[in-house]
């Protein structure tokens, strides 16, 4: 129950930053990129300052950083740029899908397959999700956007991957993002960043940053090692259902009957691939 209950928490820190992101970018307070940037240096500090607070050293020079940070720079960079030629809903179909196919081979490669039952569910939930996801009319995909959502998808599941060897999440976690810093603000201006931030843009992109980035990552790097690789890539298909949700709620978005039938299909799915059956 204990472990049920921080990964919840988990996927719903990863729901709030898609809600943030949302709001920053969708109301014109921030671009893209300029609020990626903002969210390394707000999850670094809020980080450094809860090591330094616990007595803890950051282990930024250890070997883990050349993974751990290099795919949370991969994730960050290609999330933040697809974004800009990429539809919405879209992209979030080819992130969890690339995530998914990523978290499961990897898994089969270290003696851990995704059995028959999971494959089954994780097919089920990215049924549910295209669903409600597709966008409607023609659909017009730009290749250097999938292109960059799926490194995207790629840097998230080797940032997961990562942390099941990682011996203190939080100092850890604090050790990506000072490294990845760096890394992602000079690729995203290399990259053409126009930074356009208003203070509400700067004050969403620290939260999100600093608490639901990395307090939520620094969480996942506490229970992803007591997870399967195919479990771990699976639950996080709840994140779009969690953030739609959550929109109905905060944002008096409409709960259409699509919605509900595929986020049904989502949670079921994930039901089906997760949830173990008693034998007797």
């Amino acid at each position: 129950m204990r472990l049920f209950l921080l990964t919840a928490l988990t996927m719903c820190a990863f729901a709030a930053n898609s809600i943030l992101n949302r709001l920053a970018i969708d109301s014109g307070a921030s671009d893209p990129a300029g609020f990626a940037i903002i969210r390394v240096l707000a999850g670094a500090l809020v980080l450094t300052v809860l090591v330094a607070l616990r007595g803890g050293s950051i282990p930024v020079l250890d070997r883990r950083r050349v993974v751990g940070a290099g795919s949370l720079s991969l994730y960050m960079i290609g999330f933040s740029v697809a974004y800009l030629t990429l539809d919405a809903g879209l992209g979030a179909l080819i992130l969890f899908g690339v995530v998914q196919i990523t978290m499961f081979a990897i898994g089969a490669m270290t003696g851990s397959a995704p059995t028959l039952r999971q494959i089954l569910g994780a097919g089920i939930a990215l049924g549910g999700l295209a669903f409600v996801l597709w966008p409607a009319g023609t659909v017009q995909v730009d290749p250097t956007g999938a292109g960059l959502m799926t490194a995207a998808g790629v840097g998230w599941a080797i940032y997961s991957i990562a942390g099941r060897s990682e011996p203190d999440a939080l100092s850890g976690t604090a050790a990506n993002f000072i490294m990845a810093l760096p890394v992602t603000g000079f690729a995203l201006f290399l990259l053409g960043s126009n930074w356009q931030m208003s203070p509400l843009g700067y004050g969403l992109a620290a939260l999100s940053g600093g608490v639901t980035s990395g307090l939520g990552y620094a969480l996942w790097y506490r229970v992803v090692p007591q997870l399967s690789p195919a479990v771990a890539a699976i639950v996080q298909l709840s994140v779009p259902v969690i953030a739609i949700a959550a929109g109905v709620i905060l944002l008096a978005e409409m709960a259409s009957l699509r919605l509900l039938l595929g986020a049904g299909f989502v949670l079921g799915g994930i039901a089906l691939a997760v949830l173990r059956r008693n034998r007797g």
